[in-house]
């Protein structure tokens, strides 16, 4: 498509859906479809300094305003600004936009709340205490999916020359207005104009990316209409849609993500077509390490303990064959459709824009409250509190027991991550929605794999131990391991809703442990109804944590490492422009691994030592309350959740990404 019928088309367009605009704006005159405001960053900026300024815009429900370049249909806003003399405005920063086509017209819009930022120059020499206007006119089209309306709107606000102190509140915002606009990519990226267009834009294989777009800045470089498609090949991806001339240069935006994206910039040359994509193989590749890290949970403390009760159970009942393979199959489809339940919620999630990971569950409080109360209760159980009836969840064979019990041992175990585990579950999250289900099928299939093996081979079976009084001290052995669990639970429930959360979790606790023991003991005497104390205290137990609530943040943990400091991706770029070695690693107070790890290796003295002999700056990423932007970066690096260790050694372009299981050694060696 040439430019002049590029322009001709926008032409007819646009007159076409202001024709249709004409009624809504005389059945409502002067009304507004986007709320805007102009917002400073600091009220009282000191003279000769440069002071940010943002332009909010809201849109009512169903309309949209327009990015930089629209689209195919639309205008950019037109602003004319009123300064006093000798200030000026900067470029305009926009936000990664978003698609919206319409009859197959593509257009790049906003559809939410944006705002677009820029710099205000101060001049030398203004007294402090004195007034300093800002006016803008602005000149915008916002539209539906059926009309459009241009509007008007005049901002203003008056800014005092002072010191130049922000408040923390406006601070935050402009944080997060800056973390939406596109990063700068850094890297020189190429484009070979023809049919088709190719773009190659450099881009780590380690990285993950979900589902990718270019935004072109540059007018009459492609058909905007046309489908881009989007491979990758090696560290870069590469981007073949339908061209529309042989521009000098290609800008744009490349989005790999909602609100993120990054800004790219493309100068001619060779660009070749990149080999065809493996996505079965890849999905088999994460299918194996979720089933590899699956099985490699049941060493866990808190999913040890289950898997040898029913080991033992099997051991004890002395049933038929048939009886055994049907338990392992129950308790198989228990643990495999609680990882496919937790991985489409997690899924389902993240399409509506939200950055979570694996045991995303666990940021909640009331979630770890009700998970303590869980492990508590089979840690009294074990050590002999009292005794209960195994659950057989409407069934006489066990078979609903066995089910219960696969869907404990995948819920509880949700906190930990280990070895093959978590690239698998990355790489989920940017597969087919039918590959990713898999792949969490795959997890759940190996944490209930040695148990479903008891069931199928009479071997194994046979070598069990025989039934005896061992029994009675090997369950209450067990009950140590679930101890420490529910141990661990309360701390990082009181991490999360401070010491009144702990004191309400290990109510609900004592609670729910005295009414299971009072029932037992009415199980005991024969008594009619001798359930009802155990349900009573475990609904008042579960109502407790409707009571708690997030504590507010108390500023970054403490480490064993000195100097370290709390991860932000503007103090990392900091400290790689001044050529330091980085060291950044990003945990949870839930996750195990995470916590054996810095105990085991990174906050060592021997690491300390190598790393302040090295001039190894840390930071620390807390993702415990599941900070969205701290997911994203952990994303990012194709990973579901923590832990994640990543080494930024001075002058190369990537980060190394280390394994998921330290050791001190993995680390001095880094500055060896």
């Amino acid at each position: 498509m040439t430019a002049a019928r590029t322009l001709w088309c926008r032409i007819v367009l646009l007159a076409a859906l202001l024709c249709g605009a004409w009624p809504a704006m005389a059945q409502v005159p002067g009304q507004r479809h986007v709320q805007m405001r102009i917002v400073a960053e600091s009220d009282t900026p000191a003279a000769g300094t440069n002071v940010g300024l943002a332009l909010v815009s809201v849109p009512d429900a169903g309309w949209h305003g327009y990015w930089q370049n629209p689209g195919a249909v639309g205008t950019q806003p037109r602003l004319d600004w009123t300064l006093p003399a000798g200030a000026s405005v900067g470029d305009l920063r926009y936000p990664v936009p978003e698609r919206l086509t319409v009859a197959g017209i593509m257009n790049y819009v906003y559809e939410r709340p944006w705002t677009i930022l820029t710099e205000l120059r101060l001049p030398a020499g203004l007294a402090k205490g004195s007034v300093v206007p800002v006016r803008l006119a602005i000149d915008y089209l916002v539209c539906t999916r059926e009309i459009c309306v241009p509007e008007k709107a005049v901002l203003s606000t008056d800014l005092t020359i002072g010191d130049g102190a922000i408040k923390p509140e406006r601070r935050a915002a402009f944080d997060g207005w800056r973390r939406a606009l596109p990063k700068p990519l850094g890297s020189p990226a190429l484009f070979q104009a023809g049919e088709p267009l190719r773009l190659r834009v450099p881009f780590p294989a380690t990285q993950a990316i979900g589902d990718p777009y270019f935004f072109p800045l540059t007018e009459n470089a492609i058909d905007y209409d046309a489908a881009q498609t989007i491979r990758r090949d090696g560290d870069a991806i590469v981007i073949e849609t339908k061209g529309t001339g042989k521009p000098a240069l290609i800008e744009g935006v490349l989005a790999t993500g909602p609100g993120q994206g990054f800004a790219i910039r493309a100068t001619p040359g060779v660009v070749a077509a990149p080999a065809e994509p493996a996505p079965v193989r890849a999905a088999l590749l994460a299918f194996a390490g979720a089933l590899l890290g699956g099985l490699l949970l049941n060493i866990m403390p808190c999913v040890f303990p289950i898997l040898s009760l029913k080991a033992l159970s099997l051991a004890r009942s002395g049933e038929s064959a048939v009886h055994a393979r049907a338990e392992g199959v129950a308790y198989t489809a228990g643990a495999v459709v609680t990882c496919m339940a937790l991985g489409g919620i997690l899924l389902a999630i993240r399409a509506a824009g939200v950055a979570a990971g694996w045991a995303f569950q666990l940021t909640d409080p009331r979630v770890v409250l009700l998970l303590l109360v869980l492990t508590g209760g089979i840690a009294l159980n074990l050590a002999g509190l009292f005794e209960l009836p195994t659950p057989q969840v409407g069934t006489r064979n066990g078979r609903g027991g066995a089910f219960a019990t696969g869907a404990l041992a995948a819920f509880v175990a949700t906190p930990c991550t280990g070895p093959f585990m978590g690239a698998a579950l990355g790489s989920a999250l940017v597969l087919p929605p039918v590959a990713a289900m898999a792949v969490f099928a795959g997890l759940g299939f190996g944490l209930a794999l040695p148990f479903l093996l008891l069931g199928f081979v009479p071997a194994l079976r046979r070598r069990l131990p025989k039934p005896g009084a061992w029994m009675d001290v090997f369950r209450k052995a067990l009950s140590v391991p679930m101890f420490l669990t529910a141990l661990a639970l309360a701390w990082i429930l009181g991490r999360q809703a401070g010491v009144d959360g702990m004191a309400l979790g290990l109510s609900a606790l004592l609670l729910a442990g005295l009414g299971l023991w009072w029932t037992g003991r009415r199980q005991l005497r024969g008594r009619d109804r001798a359930w009802w104390p155990g349900i009573a205290a475990l609904l008042l137990a579960i109502g407790t944590a409707t009571l708690v609530e997030r504590a507010p943040p108390a500023g970054a943990a403490a480490t064993g490492i000195a100097g370290a400091e709390p991860f932000s991706e503007a103090r990392l770029a900091a400290l790689r422009a001044e050529g330091k070695p980085v060291f950044a690693y990003f945990t949870a107070d839930w996750c195990l691994t995470c916590k054996v790890n810095e105990r085991a290796a990174i906050e060592t003295r021997a690491v300390g030592d190598a790393f302040q002999k090295g001039g190894v700056k840390v930071l620390v990423g807390d993702w415990t309350d599941g900070d969205p932007v701290l997911g994203r970066f952990i994303e990012a690096h194709n990973r579901a959740g923590v832990p994640l260790y990543l080494y930024y050694a001075p002058g190369k372009g990537e980060a190394q990404v280390l394994p998921q299981v330290l050791t001190a050694a993995t680390l001095t060696d880094l500055v060896s």
